[in-house]
């Protein structure tokens, strides 16, 4: 009889004392998100503290308790904000207690969500046919959880190339594509486009950048006559990409117009939602996503509006074939059974890069059911109305411009107190917006609009109330001031 091997596990070796930890890091989890606005907004993390960070691989255990204890002191008090209800940079949810309950209930049973025959991937096909509902396309359609927008626009831009490019592209390569492909965006469009086109093999120069109007929308005119162009040159046009509320303002494109566009000259169209796409829950509002429903495909993010903590991003493909057979390949070692672990006839490792996948979809579940899309359509509205205030508000100080018209949620604006240059305006509001980061009262985040640098409030924040942006105006008139060395009226 052979003699038994050393086993080792990585279990604890006293569950009721991980059990006591696992509780107090819930409390601590839960008082760190009911008590976020006794915080600063953003703090920079200490030298000292960053100092820790270039420790070398632990070889020994130091514990379970000690561990946490490292995370307390080192991680959470310096984090970038976005719980806080005055965050307003770039666009970002907030999370929620009950989503971060998801994550760890999905980290606990552990699924690789690439396939197999288990019930996680019944939450994920539920999860995604209820984003098909959001963005109105039909139950047929082919979908995927991803990481965020960024790969879900390139997702959508991979089936649109390969639906398009009149070749075996997977096989043969885009070097025998019998003519170059054309992608059309505005100027406005959000950098993940053009880095999927780029990936995709196409160089950036085949993403058309088209001008806008003074809405920061889609130029028609201008998109039909590059078109026509690039067809007269030989090249071929596959696919345009609508924004359905841009990063820079929030300005939604005319999508019923692009969707006939598309139609008539047999372009594959594409909606970039990450911004807005979830507004088409909202009984006020939806009418700004009329001809989504048109799209071909789109892109949303879960994890800006509807507050699921990251990561948590949805691409929806009307043409199902074509999505699967973008991505799918079945060697042997993955091959599908009939019965047992290995049935299914759809894996989600067919429909994207990803073998390997996090249970991703249980939070969102889990969410949808806690709080129910009447209450985040709510939410959505109160947000834009948020944002007109906040335009009004800023509007009515003498000190103040708005730079551009407040597109859903988005507000752009500067400081201009006592004028000067258009260089002196810009280092004026990029010394000014570091100083309100520093300040760790209020956190907007900034763009350029035809050259002028401005402060942008992004407010997708449901912890956000009518005080806090009375209190941003207030924090920019001062600091404001003082850098002009102006004293207040």
């Amino acid at each position: 009889m052979s003699a038994e091997l050393p086993q080792e596990t990585l279990d604890p070796e006293d569950w009721t004392q991980l059990r006591s930890l696992a509780h107090r890091a819930i409390d601590d989890g839960l008082d760190y998100l009911q008590q976020s606005w006794r915080r600063p907004v953003w703090q920079p993390t200490p030298a000292d503290v960053a100092a820790q960070f270039h420790a070398p691989l632990p070889r020994a255990p130091q514990g379970a308790e000690r561990a946490y204890q490292d995370f307390r002191e080192q991680v959470m008090p310096w984090q970038m904000g976005n719980t806080h209800p005055r965050f307003w940079g770039w666009f970002m949810g907030n999370g929620t207690a009950f989503g971060a309950v998801g994550d760890f209930l999905a980290a606990i049973v552990n699924p690789n969500m690439g396939g197999g025959n288990h019930v996680g991937n019944l939450v994920e096909n539920q999860v995604v046919d209820w984003c098909k509902e959001i963005v109105g396309l039909p139950k047929e359609s082919g979908g995927l959880l991803v990481s965020g927008a960024s790969m879900a626009n390139f997702v959508a831009l991979a089936v649109a190339r390969s639906a398009g490019a009149g070749i075996d592209v997977r096989t043969e390569g885009v070097a025998a594509l019998p003519q170059p492909l054309a992608f059309y965006a505005t100027t406005e469009v959000h950098s993940c486009i053009q880095k999927a086109v780029e990936l995709l093999g196409h160089g950036s120069k085949s993403l058309r950048k088209i001008p806008v109007d003074a809405q920061y929308r889609f130029d028609l005119a201008a998109l039909a006559r590059a078109v026509n162009a690039d067809r007269a040159a030989g090249l071929q046009p596959c696919a345009v990409i609508g924004s359905a509320g841009t990063i820079n303002t929030g300005a939604v494109d005319d999508l019923e117009a692009l969707a006939d566009f598309c139609s008539r000259e047999q372009l594959w169209f594409h909606v970039d939602g990450a911004i807005g796409a979830v507004v088409a829950i909202s009984t006020t509002h939806r009418a700004l996503m009329r001809g989504m429903e048109r799209a071909d495909s789109v892109a949303l993010d879960l994890h800006k509006w509807l507050h699921i903590p990251f990561e948590a991003g949805c691409v929806v493909v009307r043409d199902r074939k074509a999505h699967r057979a973008t991505f799918s390949l079945t060697p042997e070692y993955l091959a599908h059974a009939q019965r047992g672990l290995a049935a299914g006839a759809d894996w989600f490792s067919d429909y994207g890069l990803q073998l390997s996948r996090g249970f991703r979809a249980l939070k969102v579940w889990l969410s949808f059911k806690e709080h129910g899309l009447d209450k985040y359509a709510r939410l959505i509205d109160q947000n834009i109305a948020q944002a007109q205030q906040l335009g009004e508000l800023v509007s009515a100080a003498d000190e103040l411009e708005l730079m551009a018209p407040v597109g859903l949620n988005i507000v752009c604006f500067r400081y201009r107190g006592r004028g000067g240059t258009q260089d002196e305006l810009n280092a004026l509001n990029e010394e000014l917006l570091i100083r309100l980061h520093e300040g760790g009262v209020v956190a907007p985040s900034y763009t350029k609009l035809n050259g002028r640098y401005c402060l942008r409030a992004a407010i997708v924040n449901h912890r956000t109330r009518s005080a806090d942006l009375a209190l941003l105006i207030e924090e920019v008139l001062r600091t404001g001031r003082v850098l002009q060395g102006a004293a207040s009226p």
